[in-house]
């Protein structure tokens, strides 16, 4: 034993010269302890970057064109007469759909500005038209709007694929597939249409891409004092957009302000109800495969180092015998848990970045840009480091506890 206890050129307490001999000498086991660390802390690493990547890359795409809370008038009713015997006197009823004003909407726009988590307010007149240039015309949605604003609440910079975003005048900026299919360029002219027949000629200024066809072949964006005379709304809007702070608080605002003003308040979480269903479905299963993985790696430490247990018997009782205590012995075999764990993690997180890389010169969308990029969150990284040292430690308990329980005599003897 005296080889085992020899104090090496760094100088190190004996616990944890007694730790590393033991992890050295049985080096397969040392070996199938790390493999499964590392791969571990791979699988949480990678799931974890790739998912929260792509939930990123989802939602900027999904509201990266919408604004995160839209206020908007209250839906018109009617009352319908029923027969004499009938059990009520009337029905409420949805009216036909119309174009609404928002009522009072530069109070409504400083209520909004006020509240807390609000960071942009845009005024907004939308509705339909027809774009006409020659023999083609398309159906189209008037988006009437002050750029300064507007643009806070959507990037309409980054959208941009001719000209600026920015309106004057008869001014307008159109999609690129609306361009296509109209035949129009920078410069040109086309007529719009509104449905109670008020029409006027644009200036094409811009083009825009927002990644989506629909979007890019019906919204047509103007000035809006000239969309309120279009589209018969004068000195009103058909609704405000709203940006926030964090979009999963924008349910909570939207609440608020729909008791403060009795107008409808939506959210994106409310419009957006299934995508918001499916990023939650997804992080679930992702916490899920991660808890599975994080058992299976403690299993893994804790079924080695209990082998390891019964093969240093010996060994143990000799140290006891010499007057090691059950602590020290204790803190042998947590450390060996806590090395495996730290070693592991640090494989594991290298390991991660290498399949993100990987993965993400493989696997591309549609337009062959990258789905995610080969990045990793040095936050992540830590808290995955942390977690397996903790997972190491806390999988070698009952092993250190079951080795620093051994009678002495009897470990010798066996």
């Amino acid at each position: 034993m005296a080889r085992l206890i020899r104090p090496g050129p760094l100088h190190l307490p004996f616990e944890w010269l007694v730790a590393l001999r033991f992890l050295r000498e049985g080096r397969m086991q040392t070996f199938l302890i790390l493999a499964g660390v590392t791969g571990g802390v791979a699988v949480v690493i990678f799931l974890t970057q790739l998912i929260n990547q792509l939930q990123g890359t989802i939602i900027d795409k999904v509201l990266g064109s919408q604004a995160h809370v839209v206020i908007k008038p209250l839906d018109d009713l009617t009352r319908r007469a029923l027969p004499a015997d009938a059990p009520v006197a009337a029905t409420v009823q949805p009216r036909a759909q119309r174009l609404r004003p928002l009522d009072q909407w530069e109070a409504v726009a400083r209520l909004a500005e006020a509240t807390p988590n609000v960071v942009a307010v845009s005024p907004v007149a939308s509705g339909p038209a027809f774009a006409i240039r020659g023999g083609a015309n398309k159906s189209v949605a008037l988006i009437g709007m002050i750029p300064e604003q507007y643009r806070r609440v959507v990037k309409m910079d980054d959208y941009m694929t001719q000209g600026r975003f920015d309106v004057s005048g008869t001014n307008a900026l159109i999609g690129v597939d609306l361009a296509k299919d109209l035949g129009v360029g920078l410069g040109d002219k086309l007529r719009v249409l509104a449905a109670d027949g008020r029409d006027e000629t644009l200036t094409v200024t811009g083009l825009f891409d927002m990644g989506s066809r629909d979007i890019n072949r019906r919204w047509v964006f103007i000035t809006l004092k000239l969309a309120q005379t279009l589209l018969d709304l004068p000195g009103s809007v058909s609704n405000i957009d709203l940006t926030v702070t964090d979009i999963f608080v924008a349910d909570q605002v939207a609440a608020r302000l729909g008791n403060q003003t009795g107008l409808t308040v939506e959210s994106w979480m409310l419009t957006n109800s299934g995508l918001l269903t499916a990023l939650t479905n997804q992080s679930v299963s992702n916490n899920l495969i991660r808890t599975f993985v994080i058992l299976i790696v403690a299993l893994g430490i804790s079924s080695v180092l209990v082998v390891s247990v019964v093969q240093k018997q010996k060994e143990i009782g000799i140290l006891r015998a010499m007057g090691t205590s059950r602590q020290r012995i204790l803190t042998v075999f947590l450390l060996q848990g806590g090395i495996v764990g730290a070693i592991g993690s640090v494989a594991g997180t290298a390991l991660a970045f290498g399949l993100l890389h990987l993965f993400s010169h493989i696997y591309k969308a549609p337009d062959g840009s990258q789905l995610f990029s080969a990045q990793l969150d040095p936050m992540l990284a830590l808290a995955a480091c942390g977690l397996a040292t903790a997972v190491g430690v806390a999988a070698a308990a009952l092993p250190a506890r079951r080795a620093s329980r051994l009678d002495p005599v009897q470990a010798i003897r066996v």
